[in-house]
C-alpha cells in the first residue's frame, strides 16, 4: 500500500465543496477523516471509482448519492449539493475509471469539470499527485523513491465564472510545485547518466550510415578517456559542432565528465549567428570531426588550433589507454567511476548544456539548461511515453534542444536504443532505418515528415508508437495522408529552448473503460496536446501582463515549472521583460481546454495591431493559401509581415514568390483581388495586405520555420520604411 503525504489540512472547510483531479482508498481514509466522517460522496455509476475504494466508503457508512451526469441538470445538482451542505455534510464531486493516456494530470473528463463549474458553488480543489512512475522509469534507485502519493488540500476557489477553468489552474500550479520538490531534480545530470549507463551497458548507439553499433559502456569508456584529457585544458565552455550520433554523444558526455558546459553549435546557421554564439558563450575550443567538417565547407570553421577533431584524438590516444577506461566502465561501479570525475561537484541549479535560439527573429539567445531542467524534461517525458523495448530514431540534431534532450538524454537515461542518422531531409534513408531496425519513436519537423511520407511504402511505419512532430504547424492534409497511406496518427506537440524543451503533445488514444462513455483523450486536433506532468500555465491580456484571464481564454502564454528556464545569458533588460513571479513569458498567444489540452494561436511577434484590433499572420496566410490553392507541398511561397504604418499603427505586407504577383505595376489590382478573395471566405477587412511585395523566395530557416526577422527586413527594405 502506497504511503500518503498530505498538505493543506488547515483549508478544510466544514461543512464544504471538494473536487479532487483523481482519487484513491488511502487519500479517501485521509479526507474522511479530516472531514470527521460527515461526508457525502458524489458517484455517476458509469463513471464509478475503483472497487476497492466504493468498499472502503461503503464500509465506512458514508453517504454516496448515484446520479446520472447525462440527465441531471446543474440546478438539480446545486439543489442536492446545498440540501446535503445544510445537513452538515462535506460534498464530495468522486471523479471514477477513466480511459486515460499515460501521465494524465486529471482523471476527470471536461464534461464533468465544466459541469461542476456551473454549480457556481465555492469549491475547495483537491490534488492527489503521484510522481512514482515518472521516477521509476529512469534509471536508478534515488534517494526519494517516490512510491508515495501527495495529497493536497487547496485554497477554495470562490464561486464565480470560469469555476472549472480555475480549478484546473490550481491543479496544474500545485502539480508543478510537488514536481518541482523531487530531490531527483537536484541530482547530477553527469551521476545519473554513469548509472544509466552502467545499469544497461550493452544498449547501443547505431550509426544508420555505417551500421556499426556503440554499446553504452564503450562509449562511457571512450568518453571517460577524453574527458581526462579536456580536463588540463581551462576552457570553461567548450562548443560542440557535430550531427547526432555515438560522436556528439561521446563529446557531450566527455565534456560533462571534465566539468566542462558543452555548448550546442548550430552548424545550419549564419556566420554572423556563429560569430554571436561564440562571443556570448565565450568559447575557445570546438570538437568537431574532419568528415564532417569536408561535409560543411560553406560553414565559418574556427582557425584550426581551436579545434579538437575526434578523428585526430582518438588516434593520439594510446590504444592501452582506451582500452583501459573502457574495461573500467565495463567493471568498475558507476559510485567508484562517479567518484574519479567528480560528477556530483556540478548538479541541480549549475550548467549542464548551452543551447541557443534560432535566431528567427533576431540575434540568437543563449539558454543555459541546468542539469535540473535536463533531468525535470527527461522525467517528464519518460512518465508520459511507454518505453518497453523502445527504440528511438535520431535524425534532429542535437543543437535543436528536442535533438538534445530527448534524441540523446532521454534513452541514454532510460536504456534504450537509437539509431541515429546526420542528415533529416534524407526521406528515403530515414524510412529504410525505421523498417530495419524496427524503431518505435519518430520526432520530425512537418516539412521533414512530409518528405519521409511521399518516400513511405503503407508498412513502412509499422513498428512506430509515436510519430511526433513539432517545430512548425501540422496541417490538415499532411495529418489525413499519414493516416491514409501508413495507418499512423501523427503526434503534434510542442516544445521552446527555454523549457528544455518539451511542453506537451498528443498522445495516442486508449480503449474506453467497460461501462463508461466518459474519457480523457488522448489526441485533441488542432491543439498541441496536454502538457507534461510538473508544468503550470498561466494566461494573460496580451496587453497587460497584470491582467490574469481564465485558462479557457485565449491570450498570452506564461509557463513555470522545473523544466523552465532562468533568463537569457547577457540579456537582463530582456529578462526582466519575460519574468514574473517565477512566471516565464513565452510571446505565444493560445488557449486551454478543460482537458488540459493547449491550442496555439501563433506568436506575438507574428500578429499586428491594425487599429486596435490584433490581426494574425498566421490566420491571413491560412485565408491566403486558401484562395490561392496552395498547399504544403508548394512549399514556402508567401509570407505576411508587419510595417509601421502612420494610420494604423501597423500595415500587412504579403511577400509572394508566386509567378502571377511578380509585376509590381499590377500590385493595385492584385491588392483588390486579395481584398475580394478574403471577403468572399468571410475573412475580416483588416487581415487585407495593404503592400504587396513580389520576392524570389521566402527566407526560410534550415527547420523548415519562416525567418521572421528576414521577412521583415525584406518588407521594409522594399517599402522604404526604418524599424
Amino acid at each position: 500500500m502506497a504511503k500518503i503525504v498530505v498538505h493543506g489540512s488547515e483549508n478544510i472547510v466544514k461543512p464544504g465543496f471538494y473536487m479532487p483531479n483523481r482519487f484513491s482508498v488511502e487519500a479517501g481514509k485521509v479526507l474522511h477523516q479530516l472531514l470527521d466522517g460527515k461526508v457525502c460522496y458524489l458517484v455517476d455509476s458509469t463513471f464509478a471509482p475503483e472497487e476497492e475504494l466504493m468498499k472502503y466508503l461503503e464500509s465506512s457508512k458514508a453517504v454516496i448519492e448515484y446520479f446520472d451526469f447525462r440527465g441531471t441538470t446543474s440546478l438539480a445538482m446545486r439543489d442536492l449539493i446545498r440540501a446535503r451542505m445544510a445537513e452538515g455534510l462535506s460534498v464530495v464531486f468522486l471523479p471514477g475509471k477513466v480511459a486515460k493516456y499515460r501521465g494524465t494530470y486529471s482523471d476527470v473528463p471536461s464534461p464533468f469539470l465544466r459541469h461542476v463549474g456551473s454549480l457556481h458553488i465555492s469549491t475547495t480543489p483537491l490534488f492527489l499527485g503521484h510522481y512514482g512512475e515518472t521516477i521509476r522509469t529512469l534509471y536508478r534507485e534515488c534517494a526519494d523513491p517516490a512510491c508515495h502519493e501527495e495529497f493536497c488540500i487547496l485554497p477554495r476557489i470562490a464561486a464565480g465564472p470560469q469555476t472549472g477553468a480555475r480549478i484546473m489552474a490550481a491543479w496544474l500550479e500545485k502539480g508543478a510545485e510537488l514536481y518541482a520538490a523531487r530531490p531527483l531534480l537536484d541530482t547530477s545530470l553527469t551521476t545519473n547518466l554513469v548509472h544509466a549507463m552502467k545499469r544497461f551497458p550493452k544498449v547501443e548507439v547505431v550509426d544508420g550510415m555505417t551500421g556499426s553499433a556503440l554499446p553504452n559502456f564503450k562509449a562511457l569508456g571512450v568518453s571517460m578517456a577524453v574527458a581526462k584529457m579536456l580536463r588540463k585544458r581551462d576552457d570553461r565552455r567548450i562548443g560542440v559542432i557535430l550531427p547526432p550520433g555515438a560522436g556528439g554523444v561521446i563529446a557531450t558526455l566527455s565534456c560533462l565528465l571534465a566539468g566542462i558546459t558543452p555548448v550546442m553549435i548550430n552548424y545550419a546557421t549564419s556566420a554572423a549567428a556563429f560569430e554571436s554564439t561564440v562571443r556570448q558563450a565565450g568559447l575557445k575550443t570546438f570538437i568537431t570531426a574532419r568528415k564532417f567538417m569536408q561535409k560543411l565547407p560553406q560553414f565559418p570553421w574556427p582557425s584550426e588550433e581551436k579545434l579538437i577533431l575526434v578523428e585526430d584524438l582518438l588516434q593520439k590516444t594510446p590504444k592501452l589507454t582506451l582500452a583501459s577506461n573502457v574495461l573500467t566502465a565495463k567493471m568498475a561501479p558507476a559510485s567508484l567511476i562517479c567518484s574519479m570525475f567528480k560528477t556530483d561537484s556540478r548538479s541541480g541549479e549549475d550548467e549542464a548544456v548551452m543551447l541557443f535560439t534560432s535566431g528567427s527573429s533576431g540575434e540568437p539567445k543563449g539558454v543555459v539548461l541546468t542539469h535540473r531542467m535536463v533531468m525535470a524534461n527527461v522525467g517528464q517525458c519518460a512518465c508520459r511515453l511507454d518505453l518497453t523495448d523502445c527504440r528511438f530514431l535520431a535524425s534532429l540534431p542535437i543543437f535543436h534542444s528536442f535533438g538534445m534532450t530527448v534524441n540523446m538524454m532521454l534513452p541514454l537515461l532510460t536504456g534504450c536504443m537509437v539509431c541515429s542518422y546526420p542528415n533529416p531531409t534524407d526521406a528515403r534513408t530515414l524510412n529504410e532505418l525505421i523498417k530495419k531496425y524496427r524503431l518505435t519513436l519518430v520526432c520530425a519537423t512537418p516539412t521533414f515528415g512530409r518528405a519521409m511520407l511521399r518516400r513511405a511504402e503503407p508498412d513502412t511505419y509499422e513498428s512506430v508508437r509515436y510519430f511526433v512532430l513539432g517545430a512548425e504547424k501540422l496541417q490538415p492534409d499532411l495529418e489525413k495522408e499519414f493516416i491514409e497511406k501508413c495507418g499512423v496518427y501523427p503526434l503534434e506537440g510542442y516544445g521552446l529552448t527555454e523549457t528544455s524543451p518539451v511542453i506537451g503533445a498528443n498522445m495516442p488514444n486508449v480503449d474506453l473503460v467497460p461501462g463508461s462513455k466518459f474519457f480523457i483523450p488522448g489526441t485533441v486536433r488542432p491543439s498541441i496536446g496536454a502538457f507534461l506532468p510538473g508544468i503550470a500555465i498561466r494566461i494573460t491580456d496580451v496587453d497587460d501582463d497584470t491582467k490574469e484571464l481564465p485558462l479557457t481564454e485565449r491570450g498570452m502564454i506564461w509557463f513555470k515549472g522545473a523544466n523552465v528556464f532562468s533568463g537569457y545569458i547577457g540579456r537582463p533588460e530582456l529578462n526582466k521583460e519575460i519574468f514574473h513571479n517565477g512566471w516565464f513569458k513565452t510571446g505565444d498567444i493560445g488557449q486551454m481546454d478543460l482537458n488540459g489540452f493547449l491550442t496555439l494561436g501563433g506568436r506575438l511577434s507574428r500578429f499586428s495591431k491594425i487599429g486596435g484590433e490584433m490581426v494574425p499572420h498566421e490566420g491571413v496566410e491560412l485565408a491566403l493559401s486558401q484562395g490561392f490553392g496552395l498547399s504544403a507541398e508548394d512549399g514556402v511561397q508567401i509570407a505576411i509581415a508587419g510595417v509601421s504604418d502612420p494610420q494604423k499603427g501597423e500595415a500587412l505586407v504579403l511577400l509572394s514568390a508566386l509567378p502571377q504577383h511578380q509585376r509590381s505595376s499590377e500590385e493595385k489590382e492584385i491588392l483588390s483581388s486579395i481584398r475580394t478573395m478574403l471577403a468572399e471566405q468571410s475573412v475580416p477587412t483588416l487581415w487585407a495586405p495593404k503592400y504587396l511585395v513580389p520576392v524570389e523566395s521566402i527566407p526560410v530557416l534550415a527547420t523548415g520555420k519562416l525567418d521572421l526577422r528576414g521577412c521583415k527586413l525584406m518588407a521594409e527594405e522594399a517599402l522604404g520604411i526604418q524599424s
